[in-house]
């Protein structure tokens, strides 16, 4: 059975518009059904709807601002940000290495949610003065709150409701937290694929680590601090559909891109293993990227690991596969 998330189902917007779309709460409570996720049809079932059973768009609103105002409070225990800007922060340094240290920079967060990501840079300005920052959700209520919030800190940031591939700007770097375990099947290779054909120089999307004890972690920390139930459902349902590491490489292997995975450190702890990136970058920035990194650079693994079995703790007849998946395209 396929583990959904109800949020998607609830929130569906045109993806050439960005209207919202109407929801039958019916409608859901059945797939779910079908799902076999009963207690995820309960939690719909649950929810106000008009007469016609259309899901009320102001009150669906207000539930996605508050789960997701807890995934924030989530992502500062979790110490997300600076996590992230292990990576960004060196990656920069190689784009600017490469630019003779000129210009300026933009990066886009693809799904950016409540802007937890883009704010915490603009505050902390962890990735320096030349580095504009924009997050892109489709979702418009979490785009205006996202808005609202960046505001009131006076915030050197912007938010936008639409498409992130479709934005008038060129990207330097495109970056995402969680929103590759939404993409399924060749939904996942086309996402990186726009990417190759953008503009930009790199993209380095965070994702949940699809290890073994990842919905177990999932559960005892949205558990403890998610409220409502919806909250704890979807966090539990993405970790179980995050993907391998071999399935993100394998996708992101696209011409023009040189694909790259960044390694915890083998003596990590599993339970905190929460978040790991899968990057693409134009090949002439990796050597810029690797002297960035330092020491750091052995966690970043390509095709190369592929023959040697792949980094500990990895099937090595997935690796092969991968490998030579990459090789064909």
């Amino acid at each position: 059975m396929p583990h959904l998330e109800i949020s998607d189902l609830i929130t569906v917007t045109d993806p050439l518009s960005g209207a919202r779309l109407p929801v039958r709460r019916g409608d859901v409570v059945r797939r779910l059904d079908e799902a076999g996720d009963p207690r995820a049809a309960r939690i719909v079932a649950a929810l106000p709807a008009g007469p016609d059973d259309v899901l009320d768009p102001l009150a669906v609103d207000r539930l996605m601002i508050g789960v997701h105002t807890e995934l924030q409070r989530l992502s500062e225990e979790l110490r997300v940000g600076e996590r992230l800007v292990d990576v960004l922060d060196p990656l920069f340094e190689a784009i600017r290495e490469i630019a003779g240290r000129r210009g300026r920079f933009r990066l886009v967060d693809i799904g950016s949610g409540l802007g937890y990501l883009v704010r915490w840079l603009a505050s902390t300005g962890a990735l320096g003065p030349n580095v504009e920052l924009i997050g892109v959700d489709l979702d418009a209520a979490l785009v205006a709150e996202a808005d609202r919030l960046a505001r009131a800190e006076g915030l050197d940031c912007r938010f936008v409701h639409g498409n992130a591939f479709d934005l008038p700007e060129v990207a330097t770097v495109y970056v995402s937290t969680g929103v590759l375990h939404h993409f399924r099947g060749p939904a996942l290779a086309e996402f990186f694929e726009a990417q190759a054909d953008s503009q930009a120089l790199a993209f380095c999307h965070f994702d949940i680590a699809a290890t073994r004890l990842a919905p177990v972690g999932a559960w005892m920390f949205h558990r403890a601090r998610m409220r409502h139930p919806l909250g704890r459902h979807d966090g539990v349902a993405s970790a179980r559909r995050a993907h391998s590491d071999e399935t993100l490489l394998r996708a992101a292997t696209v011409p023009g891109i040189r694909p790259l995975l960044y390694e915890p450190r083998g003596l990590s702890n599993p339970f905190c293993t929460t978040l790991r990136p899968v990057l693409g970058i134009r090949p002439y920035l990796e050597d810029p990227l690797r002297q960035a990194l330092g020491r750091a650079s052995r966690r970043l693994v390509g095709a190369e690991q592929l023959t040697r079995g792949g980094p500990p703790g990895h099937d090595a007849a997935a690796w092969s596969a991968t490998a030579g998946t990459g090789a064909a395209r």
